[in-house]
């Protein structure tokens, strides 16, 4: 599969396994964009999901990574745009049915949680597994549209 260009963000909490998936992407020769932090000196977690957004609507990335502590924090600020579909995964499983059912473009991971060699895995899985498309297209249609909650 074409990997295109991968966009790469984390929070102090995140930096180190950053490094890791940037040494991962270079021994597979996919292109990637670092955006930051650049050490592990403390920094707010938002920042990094909104350079993500902003990266993939912009056209700089592809698809992208993104790390902080658990990965739910930077998922949230980067899920609050409706063209990214940031999946907080901790294992291969997770990682290709975020790709496989809801053609997540953004690979959310847990810095404290998971360790480097599960990450490689999922970075691996969700570069490699392709969106199924057919049955999940009308609901992956769904999650950039809110619904009409006016009858409710």
């Amino acid at each position: 599969m074409d990997d295109g260009i991968v966009a790469l963000a984390s929070d102090h909490a995140g930096f180190p396994l950053k490094e890791t998936m940037k040494s991962a992407l270079d021994e597979r020769g996919v292109a990637y964009v670092d955006l930051g932090t650049d050490g592990p000196g403390s920094v707010d977690y938002p920042d990094f999901g909104f350079r993500m957004a902003q990266a993939l609507a912009n056209g700089r990335a592809d698809r992208g990574v993104l790390i902080c502590g658990t990965g739910l924090g930077i998922s949230m600020a980067a899920n609050r745009f409706a063209w990214v579909r940031a999946a907080v995964c901790h294992d291969v499983t997770t990682a290709r049915l975020a790709r496989e059912h809801n053609d997540a473009n953004v690979l959310a991971l847990g810095g404290r949680i998971i360790g480097p060699e599960v990450a490689k895995d999922c970075l691996l899985a969700f570069l490699d597994t392709p969106f199924g498309g057919e049955r999940h297209v009308r609901r992956v249609g769904k999650l950039g549209t809110p619904p009409d909650l006016s009858g409710s």
